[in-house]
């Protein structure tokens, strides 16, 4: 499974090209089956996340091929609409293939899916919409039987949050089901406009997904093209996060800033001196990172929950206390107990974490327990006197693609074996 061993102390300095957003990536992947024919997909990171989304388009019938970070997808032949458990269990989001495989094929069956275990997503909300749509849904065996009576049809879907999975799923089904679909209280995170510009190109017709209130109006098909994916905000907030924590100094490069808004905000207030450019962002860390008093994650554009761990762990040598709540996932602390062994003095009650300021942290042996929980222990070994070694980090592999290189290059003592 490997371990990243770090000697913390370094700090971090020099240039890096931020990765295509996984988040993106993921459900354009999923929106390919719904071409009948060649897509071409370029700044695809190199993520076990983003293999594991291959191999369920290979077994569904599609010709996959990679080059680098360009992905071809051939969904002309889709043969299957089973998605074993064995794939479905390799990441989270892998829900997001029911959408499409429902509008292409008319039928799907799948289980539940795997990823870090953050407390309940439910997918109550993905079935509801698109029961909706009119797909006839049963569960049976722990399996999801689906299977569409007559035609997708266009109707008004309802969110009671503005879940990211199931405006993506709702969003894919819409664009060929018969009428119009409104989608209320939808997302609206980058990832959901990269998605609708995607299917735009194909020749969707998709209006208001940057306020809330997606409006479809379904076309009979969807014609082949090619798509860049967008920056990967959360891997720019981890880097910055690295940056901050060892009192360095970074240039990212290829990201939108405007996607980090309330991140960099919450770095303004920590002491770092934060310049942006039309693809860049310079951060420059103070010699002391002060307490930001709070942070609240909610669904963007507020605080992205992906970001809070990394951010938390970038505080925790802070001049003060920063109260973090997490509005988002019920189990998203699991990580904090593996950052006070390095000595961090972290309370948790529920929701809320605060986090008291140390002078030092020293370096310990702990575990990855989830993707963005990982990272965390990155940033504080990082900035821990001493020799760190971080286990389980598989869990990294799912949303960072050469994160060792890419900090030894920062001048980083971190190792990967």
């Amino acid at each position: 499974m490997g371990i990243i061993t770090v000697t913390g102390g370094n700090k971090l300095s020099g240039e890096l090209n931020v990765h295509g957003a996984k988040n993106s990536a993921l459900p354009i992947l999923a929106a390919t089956v719904l071409i009948k024919g060649e897509t071409v997909i370029h700044n695809c990171p190199k993520l076990s996340d983003i293999n594991a989304a291959i191999n369920i388009l290979r077994h569904l019938g599609c010709i996959v091929k990679r080059d680098g970070h360009t992905i071809t997808v051939n969904s002309k032949n889709i043969t299957e609409s089973f998605i074993p458990d064995s794939l479905m269990r390799e990441m989270r989001s892998s829900i997001i293939f029911l959408g499409a495989l429902i509008a292409r094929t008319g039928n799907a069956k799948l289980s539940s899916p795997g990823g870090c275990e953050l407390g309940p997503r439910p997918i109550d909300i993905h079935i509801a919409a698109l029961k909706n749509l009119g797909v006839d849904i049963t569960e049976e065996g722990g399996l999801l039987n689906c299977k569409v009576k007559n035609k997708l049809k266009g109707k008004i879907i309802n969110f009671p949050v503005p879940s990211v999975g199931a405006t993506e799923n709702a969003l894919i089904a819409a664009t060929v089901a018969e009428g119009k679909t409104v989608i209320h209280n939808a997302a609206r995170e980058p990832e959901i406009s990269d998605l609708a510009n995607f299917l735009r190109m194909a020749g969707a017709k998709i209006t208001g997904e940057n306020i809330g209130i997606i409006e479809v109006e379904g076309v009979k098909r969807l014609n082949s093209l090619e798509h860049r994916v967008i920056s990967d905000r959360i891997e720019a907030a981890t880097y910055m996060s690295c940056a901050a924590a060892t009192g360095g100094e970074i240039y990212l490069k290829k990201i939108n800033p405007d996607f980090l808004l309330p991140v960099i905000e919450v770095f303004n207030k920590s002491g770092c001196e934060i310049v942006t450019g039309v693809n860049g962002l310079w951060l420059k860390a103070p010699k002391q990172i002060k307490s930001v008093e709070t942070v609240k994650t909610y669904y963007y554009p507020g605080f992205p929950t992906d970001a809070a761990p990394t951010t938390l762990a970038m505080l925790l040598k802070s001049n003060g206390a920063t109260v973090f709540v997490e509005n988002i996932f019920q189990n998203r602390y699991k990580y904090v107990d593996e950052l006070k062994r390095f000595g961090a003095n972290i309370s948790v009650e529920g929701k809320v974490a605060i986090v008291f300021g140390k002078e030092k942290l020293y370096g310990a042996k702990v575990e990855c327990t989830d993707l963005r929980g990982g990272a965390a222990t990155v940033v504080a070994a990082l900035s821990s006197v001493g020799t760190s070694f971080i286990n389980k980090i598989y869990h990294i592999d799912r949303g960072y693609e050469n994160l060792v290189e890419n900090l030894k290059n920062l001048g980083a003592d971190i190792s990967r074996k």
